[in-house]
């Protein structure tokens, strides 16, 4: 599924009363949102479906595949994602 099958959904969904236009602004600001919520270290919970949250990585290191040279990988932050129990159970 990419963007453009949520912007679909959401024209079918609620049909008439809103164009293609503005569902595809409102997908738009849900992500931006998220990703500025993300961006800032908070934690996103929606109910039934799951948990995104950033955690830390640690530094380490890694292998270059074609010369297996050694390559140390710097820490940084990743985004974690925790199903929820509906989610799971598919």
């Amino acid at each position: 599924m990419i963007k453009l099958d949520l912007v679909n959904a959401v024209v079918e969904r609620l049909g008439d009363s809103i164009s293609r236009s503005k569902a595809e602004a409102a997908v738009e600001t849900v992500f931006e949102a998220m990703k500025r919520a993300l961006a800032q270290g908070h934690r996103i919970e929606l109910r039934r479906f799951g948990v995104f949250n950033v955690k830390p990585r640690k530094t380490g290191v890694g292998r270059n595949p074609r010369t297996g040279e050694q390559v140390s990988i710097p820490p940084g932050k990743a985004v974690r994602f925790k199903p929820g129990k509906e989610l799971q159970s598919l």
